[in-house]
């Protein structure tokens, strides 16, 4: 039996005989099964792209505000603003600050 069993496979007759109905609804259900299952591993492999795309804009959007941290920090410095305001003129005050009071009297 088992030698026509492998016989019949090898054949097809398991889809042709009377109770083909019930080999062609399993059959049907793997196909269904195997294809959501590669449509899935599709969807997974598109994601895990996206992600090392967005990683990598990460790594680039995180230099770029370094850098430009970077040039703020030297632009705020103030040799960098004496020298910049020098060329229209500008100069350090040459007497300190006075504090002004102010009382209120009631």
């Amino acid at each position: 039996m088992k030698k026509t069993g492998v016989y019949g496979i090898l054949r097809g007759s398991f889809l042709t005989d009377d109770s083909a109905i019930k080999n062609w609804r399993i059959i049907i259900f793997i196909v269904s099964l195997l294809m959501v299952m590669i449509w899935s591993a599709h969807l997974a492999d598109a994601k895990v792209v996206k992600i090392a795309q967005l990683n990598k804009l990460k790594r680039e959007l995180r230099a770029e505000d370094i850098d430009t941290s970077t040039r703020l920090m030297r632009m705020k410095l103030e040799s960098t603003v004496r020298s910049k305001v020098k060329s229209i003129g500008l100069e350090p005050s040459k007497t300190p600050p006075q504090k002004i009071k102010v009382t209120l009297k009631e």
